[in-house]
């Protein structure tokens, strides 16, 4: 991925000019004529504002002239910022969890091993089923075809868009009901949807309807899921009166 002017999306070979250490001059796009990137000269408050407004010229800032391939150790970059996406998952699984559970004060060591399992469903199994589907959707509903650099650019697209869940840190100094978590996750889905649309140029509504097709099979999975194991937890529990009624037979 090359720099990109952040009004119409067109490649532009550099961003400044420099003449001097602190001396530039911003180059202007070729196909609108207007200054490529005007955020270089910003402030990253107003950046940060414009990020959470949705603004797709500063994702494409963001996106294509703050993280480029060429520039950045890529791979590396990618790595941490899974790693650092699935922890934000899995405290908020805990979140939802402890908020359950909140009568209870001890738990015990199958509701743990029980709970350290869902974990794992939900936070792994959970993502490589949303992955599977945004990438399905993305290639069948946007036609686009996906080499692996591209796949990797939508995805550290998708990892970086999902920037709200760092205000689940939030809840580790103050307390908020679990509904804030939902709040949380559609402000991630429409922040995929603009980062989505400017890396592929599509219609926002195709890309919000691949975002949403993604959450949404990833919610039934987990779903039909817990409802599995709870089936087979409730079969289980009503053999037991039936062996303990053979036993009392025998005897």
């Amino acid at each position: 991925m090359g720099y990109r002017c952040i009004q119409c999306g067109f490649p532009i070979k550099t961003l400044y000019l420099q003449y001097s250490p602190g001396n530039i001059r911003l180059m202007k796009c070729e196909n609108c004529k207007a200054v490529a990137d005007e955020y270089i000269e910003c402030e990253i408050t107003i950046i940060i504002i414009d990020l959470i407004l949705h603004k797709p010229k500063a994702y494409r800032h963001l996106l294509y002239n703050v993280i480029n391939q060429e520039t950045l150790k890529f791979q590396g970059l990618l790595w941490k910022l899974a790693a650092i996406f699935l922890l934000f998952d899995a405290y908020r699984y805990l979140i939802l969890e402890s908020s359950k559970s909140k009568s209870s004060s001890s738990m015990s060591y199958s509701s743990l091993v029980s709970m350290c399992c869902k974990m794992m469903m939900d936070v792994f199994f959970g993502n490589f089923i949303f992955l599977l589907t945004f990438f399905f959707m993305v290639k069948i509903f946007l036609h686009i075809s996906l080499s692996v650099s591209r796949c990797n650019g939508i995805l550290l697209g998708l990892l970086i868009s999902c920037y709200f869940k760092i205000f689940l840190i939030a809840m580790m100094v103050w307390e908020f009901p679990s509904s804030v978590m939902f709040i949380i996750e559609l402000f991630c889905l429409s922040s995929n949807a603009v980062a989505l649309k400017v890396m592929t140029e599509s219609s926002m509504s195709q890309c919000v309807w691949t975002c949403f097709s993604a959450y949404a099979i990833k919610f039934v999975f987990i779903q039909a899921h817990e409802l599995m194991l709870l089936w087979k937890f409730m079969q289980g529990w009503n053999q037991i009166p039936f062996t303990l009624s053979l036993k009392s037979t025998f005897i």
